[in-house]
């Protein structure tokens, strides 16, 4: 496995680096108020979010393939990290802590083990109905979860409004979004933080019952292993956990890379990204922080801002790393109402009803797989939520090639072109050959589905056929059961005095089939280049 560097920043054009600097500052306007508000969702200290925008970010930068993808905290990962860490250590406890760096290390372990044996293509196993589904039901958690902080109440919702706190969170909600009314650009979230924190020195909130959120340590993050009780059965409790981010960051990073690097006609790679993401993520873990994933939200604020590659990301971190040295202070004013309300328009903007509509109204049985997500992760939890996404989306895969669309060809009399028909309507070409389209790959699971129609095809066919063409262009692999079958297939339809040809098959499944067997019991002679060579065969066959 080789290490590429700056795949993602170089070359540096000199016309484009002022645009850079620009987005890499629009980026740490945004993304400061907003990651702070990720650690109200993992559970973990304010000041860690901003270490999410250092070591792991430079690491990406440094490692990754993708130019635009920004890697730093993230609601969906920050929201499996609480759930699995919520029953073995109190929240923001320096055991918590620890746990949430062995998290991260286990997580850069998989994506990391991924890339050398070459597992990337997971990430299309979370397709894009369920991670709208999955998306909606954080969205759904992390919102309900902070509204007790928005009241001044506590997360267990008991005790008494606290008006100052509600007030604070209204103020912060209309600042955010007036400002995103206005324009995209400006950095809503650092106004109403900044704003409510001299409001809170001036006016001494915390004597009206305000919680604030105390002092934040100055300085660069410890640097070492996670203070962890190392065990077996610790890695083996937590596996679960890590194994969810793993998936959410695998599917999330690669949709986001994919869809930047096909908008610029830019090459990706997503083994290089593997690598990328696991290294951020040991940064992550080296640094005191937690776990790190690539963010669509914060990608978007880059590339909206005019940052076209990691330096942008680079010039972030650098400005982060000042905010650390010399300007930490004044946060410890800042009302928790605050966070609690930034962290509950995250939530809003992730519950993607536009989305949930648009799957409904183009694809209503993939709504019910997003729904039935998004009702695991509100009613039961995030972790199951993401093992839920993952089975729902295996399941509607194997349905839909269980149920192949196969079909019939024939020729249209008056255009004389190719028509394709239901293989209800079995209309042969020529008078004893007919030309059946398998749709899908060859497997146990739609074996008997080729069987039935095949043979049931061959039985009611009139006239009788004398030839069978199975068109192979959709056939990408024919697996042992599936060569059993075709064997069945071929030994009936030869009784019946019927023969079976093939149109259209790839080297490899030919490669396959060779080796199964099924060339020499067929003849080399039975296959044909394309359903074109077919019908003039068995016209020279027939003397038509």
């Amino acid at each position: 496995m080789r290490f590429s560097i700056l795949q993602g920043a170089l070359p540096i054009k000199k016309s484009g680096l002022s645009n850079e600097v620009i987005a890499g500052l629009t980026l740490a306007a945004l993304a400061i108020p907003e990651v702070m508000g990720y650690t109200k969702i993992a559970g973990t200290p304010v000041i860690t979010g901003l270490y999410t925008l250092l070591i792991p970010m430079v690491l990406y930068a440094i490692f990754g393939s993708s130019r635009h993808l920004v890697v730093s905290a993230d609601s969906a990962t920050a929201a499996i990290l609480a759930a699995g860490l919520g029953p073995l250590a109190a929240a923001g406890s320096h055991e918590y802590m620890a746990l949430a760096g062995v998290l991260a290390l286990m997580s850069a372990g998989l994506l990391i083990f991924a890339r050398v044996i070459g597992l990337g293509f997971m990430a299309d196993f979370l397709s894009r109905t369920v991670l709208i589904g999955f998306l909606t039901g954080v969205g759904f958690h992390v919102a309900f979860s902070e509204a007790p902080g928005m009241l001044g109440l506590s997360g267990a919702w008991q005790g008494v409004i606290n008006f100052y706190d509600l007030a604070i969170s209204i103020v912060v909600i209309g600042i955010i979004l007036g400002a995103e009314k206005f324009s995209k650009k400006i950095p809503g979230a650092l106004i109403a933080v900044v704003g409510m924190v001299v409001v809170s020195i001036v006016f001494d909130l915390k004597a009206h019952g305000v919680h604030t959120l105390g002092e934040v340590p100055r300085g660069l993050p410890r640097i070492g292993l996670p203070d962890a009780p190392w065990s077996i059965d610790l890695v083996l409790q937590m596996l679960p956990t890590a194994f969810s981010m793993f998936i959410v960051i695998l599917a999330q990073s690669a949709a986001t890379s994919r869809a930047y690097a096909a908008r610029y006609n830019e090459p990706f790679n997503e083994n290089t990204d593997l690598v990328g993401l696991g290294l951020a993520n040991i940064g992550a873990a080296l640094s005191s922080t937690f776990i790190v994933n690539g963010s669509p939200t914060k990608t978007q604020m880059v590339d909206g801002a005019g940052g076209r590659t990691q330096l942008s990301q680079i010039i972030t971190s650098l400005i982060v790393l000042l905010v650390l040295l010399f300007f930490t202070g004044p946060l410890a004013s800042m009302p928790n109402a605050v966070l609690s309300a930034v962290v509950f328009l995250i939530g809003l903007q992730l519950i993607d009803i536009q989305g949930m509509r648009k799957v409904w109204c183009q694809r209503p049985c993939e709504f019910w797989v997003a729904l039935i997500t998004t009702v695991v992760v509100v009613l039961i939890g995030v972790e199951q939520g993401i093992v839920i996404a993952m089975v729902l989306s295996l399941m509607e895969h194997v349905r839909h090639s269980y149920q192949s669309q196969n079909a019939v060809l024939t020729v249209d009399k008056t255009t004389n072109a190719w028509r394709i028909l239901p293989v209800s309507t079995p209309q042969q070409v020529l008078p004893g050959l007919l030309l059946y389209r398998f749709a899908h790959t060859i497997y146990y699971a739609n074996a008997q589905q080729l069987f039935e129609q095949v043979i049931g095809l061959a039985e009611g066919a009139q006239p009788p056929l004398s030839w069978l063409c199975v068109d192979a262009s959709a056939v990408a692999d024919v697996d042992f059961s599936g060569a059993e079958t075709l064997r069945e297939i071929h030994g009936i339809l030869k009784e019946r005095g019927v023969r079976l040809v093939w149109a259209n098959v790839i080297d490899p499944v030919r490669a396959e089939l060779d080796r199964y067997e099924i060339t020499g019991l067929m003849g080399e002679d039975a296959f044909y280049q394309n359903i074109s060579d077919v019908v003039a065969g068995f016209r020279s066959l027939k003397k038509f």
